[in-house]
C-alpha cells in the first residue's frame, strides 16, 4: 500500500468514527523496527506539547507503527501517560481486554515478520557471497555496475583504481611507511567518495582488504571464495604487502632493485651528491667485474669495486660495535621502560572501555529524555547524540589499534644483543633480502661513501642511544622499534 493510500484510509477511518484530524505525520524511507525515527520523534514531541488535547493516534496498521515489540510497548506506554489511545485502521484494537490482547499479538507478529525478513535477507546475502557476489558497498577503487544481466557485482572505478594499485605497489617495495604511501597517493589525487583524503588508518585497512585481490572473506559466515569481479592487484602483490605490513620481508624472487650480487645497491649514497649508488657487472678483457658507482651525470665521485666497498662496510660494523657492558645496561633500561609502558597501556585501555560503557549509558538517558520525558527539544537531542557517537567512534578506533602486549620483549632484546654484538659475521651470513633489512635497522637513513671510506655513520640511532645510555633513561628508546628484524 502506498503512503497516500494509507493516509486516505486513516482519514476515512477518522471520518467514520467522528474523530477530528489535528495533524498528519508521514514517515518516509525509515524502518519501523526502530523508535529512533525522525517523524516518530516529531510526533511524540508534538503530543507532549499538546498533552490532554489529543485523544487518539490513528495508524494504518500496528506494523506501520513499530516492528519491534519492546519499542511498541515503550512508546505505547508513553502515549497512554499523555492520555492518547492507539487505533489501527485495519486491526481491531482498543482499550478493552480483548483489544489489548489483540494489540499485543499483532505487535509480536510484526516483530516476528521483521525477524523473518531479516533472516531471509541474511541468508540471501550469505548465498550471494558464497557465489562470489559482493553484496555490500563497494570499497574504494570499485563501483556498482549498471543493472544488467550477467554483470559482475563490482566494476573498476576508472579514476581511483589506478591509484589504489599504486598504493599497493609502493607498499610492496617495503621501504615506506603507511603515512608516506598515503602522502604520495593523496598528492596524485586519491580521495574517498566524499572527496576527502585517506587517513593512515583507512589506507592500512584498504591494504589489508582481500577484496582487492579478488577474494571475498567473511569470518562471521565462514566464507572464502573468489569474487565475480576483477582483482585490482595480483595475489602475489597482496600477499607481499601483508608481509610488509606484518614487518616481514618478501620471500619470493627478488626484483632487480634487490639484486643478491649487490646488497648495498640503493642503500649506500654518494657522499658528494647524495645519490643512491647503483651497481652492475663490468666486462673486462677476460672476465666480468662487479662495481658500485654513482649514477648522477657529472658526479661520478664513486666507482668502487664490490669487494672494496663491502669490505669498508663490514669494517664500519666492527668499528661501531657497542661495548658489552653498555649493551647490558641498555637492555635492562629498555625492558624496564617497556614493562612500565605496557602497564600504562593496559590501564589506559581499561579506562577507555569504562568510558565506552559510560557513553552508552548517557545515550540511553538522552533517548529517554527526548522520547519519553520530553525534557529536551529535537535540536538538542540530535546535537548531543552526534557528539556522543563521535566520541564513541574515536574511542573504538583507539581500542582497535594494535597493542604491543603480545611481543616477548625479553627474547626480542636477547636477539638484539646477539645481532649487535655479531653484526659483521651476521651480515655476511644473511641472504640478500635479510641483509637489506638488517642494514636498514642499523642505519635507518642509509650511509654515505666518498669513494674510499664511509666516514662517521651518524645515522645509526641504535649506536647513538648506546652512547647516551649512562645519561638518559626514559624517552631514549621507543620499545616498539625493537623487533626480531630477521624473522621470516
Amino acid at each position: 500500500m502506498s503512503l497516500s493510500t494509507q493516509q486516505k484510509a486513516c482519514r476515512e477511518y477518522c471520518e467514520r468514527y467522528g474523530i477530528e484530524v489535528d495533524r498528519v505525520f508521514v514517515e518516509e524511507g525509515e524502518s519501523a523496527k526502530s523508535a529512533d525515527r525522525h517523524e516518530l520523534q516529531n510526533l511524540l514531541q508534538y503530543c507532549r506539547t499538546k498533552k490532554n488535547h489529543i485523544d487518539y493516534l490513528v495508524v494504518y496498521s500496528v506494523n506501520r507503527f513499530s516492528r519491534n515489540n519492546h519499542y511498541h510497548h515503550a512508546v505505547r506506554h508513553h502515549l497512554s501517560q499523555l492520555g492518547i489511545t492507539l487505533r489501527s485502521v485495519t486491526e481491531p484494537i482498543d482499550d478493552s481486554s480483548s483489544g489489548k490482547l489483540m494489540e499485543g499479538v499483532l505487535a509480536a507478529i510484526a516483530q516476528f515478520d521483521n525477524d523473518v525478513r531479516a533472516e531471509r535477507t541474511t541468508e540471501g546475502m550469505k548465498a550471494a557471497l558464497g557465489k562470489g557476489r559482493w553484496t555490500h558497498r563497494p570499497p574504494l577503487g570499485y563501483l556498482k555496475p549498471p543493472r544488467a544481466y550477467g554483470m559482475p557485482s563490482m566494476i573498476e572505478d576508472p579514476d581511483r583504481a589506478p591509484l589504489v594499485r599504486e598504493a599497493f605497489a609502493l607498499m610492496e617495495e617495503g621501504y615506506r611507511s603507511i603515512s608516506e604511501v598515503r602522502d604520495i597517493v593523496t598528492s596524485h589525487g586519491l580521495r574517498t567518495s566524499n572527496g576527502r583524503p585517506l587517513t593512515a588508518q583507512s589506507l592500512g585497512s584498504m591494504l589489508r582488504n582481500p577484496l582487492y585481490a579478488g577474494v571475498i572473506e567473511s569470518s562471521k559466515w565462514q566464507v572464502r571464495v573468489n569474487g565475480d569481479f576483477n582483482a585490482l592487484v595480483s595475489t602475489e602483490t597482496f600477499d607481499a604487502v601483508q608481509r610488509v605490513l606484518n614487518r616481514k620481508r618478501l620471500t619470493y624472487a627478488s626484483r632487480e632493485r634487490f639484486n643478491p650480487d649487490f646488497p648495498l645497491r640503493h642503500f649506500v649514497r654518494c657522499a658528494k651528491c647524495g645519490t643512491p649508488l647503483t651497481a652492475s657487472w663490468s666486462k673486462g678483457r677476460t672476465k666480468r667485474y662487479p662495481y658500485y658507482r654513482c649514477p648522477k651525470p657529472g658526479c661520478r665521485a664513486v666507482n668502487a669495486r664490490k669487494q672494496a666497498l663491502e669490505g669498508a662496510f663490514v669494517e664500519l660494523l666492527d668499528h661501531l660495535q657497542p661495548k658489552p657492558e653498555y649493551l647490558s645496561l641498555f637492555m635492562e633500561i629498555v625492558l624496564d621502560t617497556w614493562n612500565r609502558r605496557s602497564q600504562d597501556q593496559l590501564r589506559h585501555r581499561t579506562e577507555l572501555k569504562a568510558t565506552l560503557d559510560d557513553l552508552s549509558a548517557k545515550k540511553n538517558r538522552l533517548v529517554d529524555a527526548f522520547l519519553y520525558q520530553g525534557t529536551i527539544d529535537q535540536q538538542t537531542y540530535e546535537e548531543q547524540r552526534r557528539l556522543l557517537d563521535e566520541r564513541r567512534q574515536s574511542i573504538e578506533m583507539e581500542l582497535n589499534e594494535p597493542a604491543g602486549e603480545h611481543l616477548d620483549m625479553k627474547n626480542t632484546l636477547e636477539f638484539a644483543r646477539h645481532a649487535l654484538l655479531n653484526a659483521r659475521p651476521l651480515w655476511g651470513e644473511l641472504d640478500h633480502m635479510r641483509k637489506r633489512r638488517f642494514q636498514e635497522v642499523l642505519f635507518p637513513d642509509g650511509v654515505r661513501f666518498d669513494g674510499d671510506s664511509f666516514g662517521t655513520a651518524t645515522t645509526s640511532s641504535v649506536f647513538i642511544y648506546l652512547s647516551e645510555v649512562s645519561n638518559k633513561e626514559e624517552g631514549m628508546v621507543t620499545p616498539t622499534g625493537f623487533e626480531p628484524v630477521l624473522s621470516a
